[in-house]
């Protein structure tokens, strides 16, 4: 392999936000020009919460997309203690929802609408185990007597594990892992179970939070940890381990949204996501790895085909802006007005997925 110049199958983002209105314009082309899909979060005002509502989002986002571009949304559902069977049953006949969205109930953007206890949402598990709809899980306890830095592993052992086993064929995901205790979890775990590692959780750990005074653009759910956690997401991410694969997690937030006295969670990758995850192969120098991870790992899982396209990136410094304009108000990307080490070049070829 050249270490200077790296081509992969055109990878996929297993988990993204992409908003609405002027976010959407802005957010969708960062993604659009290097990943062939993406899982899109269904956390609006109102949630996308049935089939009809998730095929009026994908329309929204279809006429978002730039001229030429050729990206597929995959859509989601947002799990709520009100989904039926019924609407499950309709959702693995759809053509584009692939997976229902778990949130806890306040436990990060949007979730309000969510679950205060999986028990009541029940009957939907059993429907999407019955259909082989995956669940993707924000794998948070909100008990406040809880320590947001425990919140990952407390989850684990009080829902995950207990879900499992109510629900043995159920395709689960983890997304986001933080943790050694997740990442552990999902080694040891069976082939129904896999997780989404995201790129700002590979680069930083908690200090991050804090490095010159309380940084506003780090801030997410769920918190970047301790170093020792950062290491094992690095090792699970780097390791060739077929059920971890990419997810970034790209949320946009409008600057005065993030730096406010209430800041909202969420970390915009988007316009380098590739790129970094590339630095931190790169570092382990496992860049023959980053193919499967990026490419293979999270189609192979959904059951779907692997893209034929091609994405190149070249060793090439630039530097990331320090804003990114919308109509409404900018967005701070992750690395703003510091080097990017990787570069994606113009020409994706052969895009479509066979």
């Amino acid at each position: 392999m050249n270490a200077n110049r790296i081509t992969l199958t055109r990878p996929d983002d297993w988990h993204l936000h992409l908003r609405d209105g002027a976010i959407l314009a802005t957010a969708l082309p960062a993604t659009a020009r290097c990943f062939g899909r993406a899982i899109v979060m269904p956390n609006l005002q109102p949630p996308v919460a049935t089939v009809a509502q998730a095929r009026t989002y994908r329309d929204r986002i279809m006429a978002a997309l730039p001229a030429g571009a050729d990206f597929e949304p995959l859509m989601t559902l947002y799990l709520t203690e009100a989904t039926s069977p019924a609407e499950i049953a309709e959702a693995a006949r759809s053509d584009l929802v692939h997976a229902v969205k778990y949130y806890p109930a306040g436990a990060t953007t949007h979730s309000e609408s969510g679950v205060t206890d999986l028990r009541n949402a029940y009957p939907a598990l059993e429907a999407m185990q019955e259909h082989g709809v995956p669940l993707l899980m924000h794998g948070e306890v909100t008990d406040p007597s809880v320590d947001v830095f425990d919140r990952e592993a407390v989850f684990i052992e009080r829902h995950l594990a207990p879900l499992l086993q109510d629900f043995p064929a159920l395709r689960v995901v983890l997304e986001h892992v933080t943790t050694r205790d997740g990442v552990d979890f999902v080694r040891a775990a069976p082939p129904t179970v896999g997780a989404t590692i995201t790129v700002h959780h590979l680069l930083l750990n908690r200090n991050a939070l804090f490095d010159g005074g309380l940084r506003p653009h780090h801030y997410c759910r769920p918190l970047i940890k301790r170093e020792t956690h950062r290491q094992a997401l690095v090792e699970a991410a780097t390791s060739g381990h077929p059920r971890f694969f990419a997810g970034t997690d790209s949320a946009p937030h409008h600057r005065h949204a993030k730096e406010s006295a209430c800041g909202c969670a969420g970390v915009y990758s988007a316009p380098a996501a590739l790129e970094l995850y590339a630095e931190v192969f790169d570092r382990m120098g496992a860049l023959d790895r980053l193919e499967a991870f990026m490419s293979f790992h999270g189609a192979d899982f959904y059951g779907l085909p692997r893209n034929r396209g091609r994405v190149v990136l070249e060793r090439a410094d630039w530097t990331m802006p320090e804003e990114i304009a919308t109509a409404e108000a900018p967005i701070v990307p992750l690395r703003a007005g510091e080097k990017v080490a990787w570069r994606v070049r113009a020409e994706v070829e052969d895009r479509r997925a066979s």
